[in-house]
């Protein structure tokens, strides 16, 4: 694994930029941001990602470890590719990701280009306790972060932006954790949402079934 770079900048362009390593050229993606804080003929360093696929090697390169550590937890939601994930970080600082995940808030990935109402409910879904803000342990005597006033909001946006009403979803959670209380203790979002998004699935399933028998 390619960790960082360190080397003389030989060429910064609209999107990529080439690092020499004694004489070996490394070309690297970044975003704008990244990019704009190279000079070339000086020395710069880059912390990496490595894309490996069939066809090619890719290096994308970040501007803090921090950056590289919230690109390659995006890269774990199904349908965000690499050039995706360094689109939101070209908008978005890690930490502002990491509070609209942690929060649920969906929009804030909407204002990336490419990104839909659909795949930001997505990604809130699948980073779901996986990044959370910095700072934000709980002061002594503060309420637990298990509470419902804190998840079911984050629970609401996630199914709102999936394309339920607010009203539908509210009684959904509600209907799916009567089977399962002791999830609404635990305040896990991720999967507070995907045993409500089981229990629409049952509860249809059952519906048509009472209506097949009836025919």
């Amino acid at each position: 694994m390619i960790s960082f770079l360190r080397g003389t900048v030989a060429h910064v362009g609209l999107s990529t930029a080439v690092i020499d390593l004694n004489g070996a050229g490394m070309s690297v993606y970044a975003t704008p941001q990244t990019l704009s804080k190279l000079r070339t003929g000086e020395e710069g360093k880059l912390f990496t990602s490595l894309i490996v696929r069939e066809d090619s090697l890719t290096l994308f390169g970040f501007a803090s470890d921090d950056e590289r550590e919230v690109f390659d937890v995006l890269l774990s939601v199904s349908g965000v590719g690499p050039r995706l994930a360094l689109a939101v970080l070209a908008v978005h600082d890690p930490e502002a990701i990491r509070v609209a995940a942690h929060t649920g808030d969906s929009k804030t990935f909407t204002k990336v280009p490419g990104i839909g109402p659909k795949v930001a409910g997505r990604i809130v879904l699948e980073l779901a306790g996986k990044l959370v803000p910095h700072g934000t342990a709980a002061p002594a005597g503060a309420p637990a972060a298990s509470s419902e006033g804190v998840w079911k909001p984050q629970v609401v946006a996630a199914m709102t932006s999936l394309g339920w009403s607010e009203k539908d979803a509210t009684g959904s959670i509600d209907k799916a954790l009567a089977d399962a209380p002791e999830l609404a203790g635990e305040g896990n979002v991720a999967e507070i949402l995907r045993t409500t998004l089981r229990w629409l699935g049952q509860d249809g399933a059952r519906a048509g079934n009472r209506v097949g028998s009836r025919g």
